[in-house]
This record gives structure tokens, sequence and C-alpha cells, in this order.
């Protein structure tokens, strides 16, 4: 009943509004209606066009926040192959320097790569991917355009074994450069080496270059070892305690040249047989 009520009252309140306007002009009703309603009617025109303008942010913000991924996404890329392009960078300089010194260098060497290590303090040791089908033998040296950097304990038919020069159990008859005095450079592991009986009165310095004394043939007379870091005069005993720095950094060893010019001495001191 209500319903019906209220629809007929609108349905008067339309004709009344019609009727106003019969002529070509406007009733008072007509005008009052106009003047209650234009309020309301703007009132929701600007609630509308709030709202686009709403939506119309929201689809932007939505197309910044893809296009933000997307960036993102190709920045990461993108430092990706810069590193990529560095690391290959960097090592092609390494290379190049391995290249330069096997050049210059008067003996037949071959080169490794380094493919395992061993962080054991005692017997420090890395695998190379040399071995006796290659003509390693126990024995030859090691080193880098550095220096030394240990000696060959063991060999499969692909693969060799090498005592790093800065395991304890290393030891390698060592000299001063500059006057020529000797000793046995022991290691010391992540301290790098000592060199031992150097007598109190030997003239020894901070920064001195120590170098294989070549005894006993396997090394070379004058490979780097090493610079002295420090000298200490105890005030017993007769000898200097003399500690030096390895000119190898033996944590970034990458590849190494096993020197393969003393081989028929190497087999020969090694007791092994020599070659057919």
């Amino acid at each position: 009943m209500r319903l019906l009520l209220l629809f007929g009252a609108l349905l008067i309140f339309c004709l009344v509004l019609l009727a106003s306007t019969v002529g070509g002009k406007f009733g008072p009703l007509h005008q009052l209606t106009m003047e209650i309603l234009g309020p309301v009617q703007g009132l929701f025109s600007r609630v509308a066009f709030s709202g686009r303008q709403l939506t119309d942010s929201y689809v932007s913000l939505w197309d910044v926040h893809k296009e933000n991924r997307h960036l993102k996404l190709m920045l990461e890329k993108y430092r990706e192959q810069v590193d990529e392009y560095r690391e290959a960078y960097s090592t092609y300089l390494h290379l190049q320097d391995q290249l330069n010194f096997k050049k210059q260098e008067n003996f037949p060497s071959l080169t490794a790569r380094v493919v395992g290590k061993d962080p054991g303090f005692w017997f420090k040791t890395i695998i190379v991917d040399r071995g006796e089908s290659d003509g390693v033998v126990e024995g030859m040296v090691a080193r880098t355009e550095r220096g030394v950097i240990g000696q060959v304990i063991h060999v499969s038919a692909n693969y060799s074994k090498i005592l790093l020069a800065d395991a304890p159990s290393s030891a390698i008859d060592a000299m001063v450069q500059k006057n020529r005095v000797r000793g046995i450079l022991k290691g010391v592991g992540e301290k790098g080496y000592i060199l031992q009986y150097v007598l109190k009165n030997a003239d020894v310095s901070v920064g001195d270059t120590i170098v294989t004394a070549g005894i006993g043939g396997l090394f070379k007379t004058g490979i780097p070892l090493g610079v002295v870091s420090a000298v200490t005069k105890q005030q017993r005993g007769m000898f200097l305690e003399v500690e030096v720095k390895p000119e190898v950094d033996f944590q970034r060893l990458e590849i190494v040249f096993i020197i393969l010019s003393e081989k028929q001495k190497v087999q020969k001191e090694m007791g092994l047989p020599g070659d057919r």
C-alpha cells in the first residue's frame, strides 16, 4: 500500500512538473525543483568525476607498477651480464700474465689448473688437473709467475697433489738474495714462513727478498719465495727469528706451472724409474 502511495505521489509530481513547462515557460514549481535538485545533481556529478579520476589514477599506478617490475628484472639481468663480463675480463688479464711469464722464462713447464684444495693445517695441499700421463712425477716443483708454491707429492694418471710451501710440513733451502745468507724456510700456515738457522750476526733486515738457494737441485736458484716482514733477536740462542711474508697468495691459486726441466734429476733422487 505504501509503495502505491509513493508511486502515485511521484506520478502526480511529474505531471505537475510537466504542466508547469506548457507554453515554453518554466513555472514556479519547476524553478523550485531546479533549485532543490541542482545542488544534488552537482554533488553527484562531482562524485562521479572524482570516481573516474580515482579509477584512472589506479589504472595508471598499476601500469607504473608493472613497468617498474619489468625495469627491475631488466636491471638484474644487466647486472648479471656486467658481473660475467667483469669476471671474464679479470680471467683474461690473469691468463695474459701467465702467458707472458711462460714466454719470458727459459724453462719447460706444464700449465695446470687447480681443481681442489685441502685446508688442513699440517698438510696444506692442492690438486691440479695434470698427472702421470702428462709427464708429471713426484718431487717436481710447482710455481706461479710470483714464485714457488710447492712440490708435487702424489701423482695419479690425470691428477697431482701439491704440498704448498706454507704448510708446516714443508721445508725449502732458501737464502737472502742480497748477501746469500742461507737458512731453511719453514711454512707456518696463514702466518707465512719462518726462515730458520740464520745466525744472529747475519745482515738480515725487513724488506729483504728471500729466494730459493738451489741446494739439492730440485729448486732452481733464485726463485722468489717472499719478503722479510720481521726480524727478532732473542736473548737466548744463536739464531735470529726471521718472519717472511710469502710472495704468492696461496688463497687465490687458480693456474700453476709444474717445472719439467729437472725431470730426470727428480726421478733419480726420488728413486723413480726413468723414461724409456
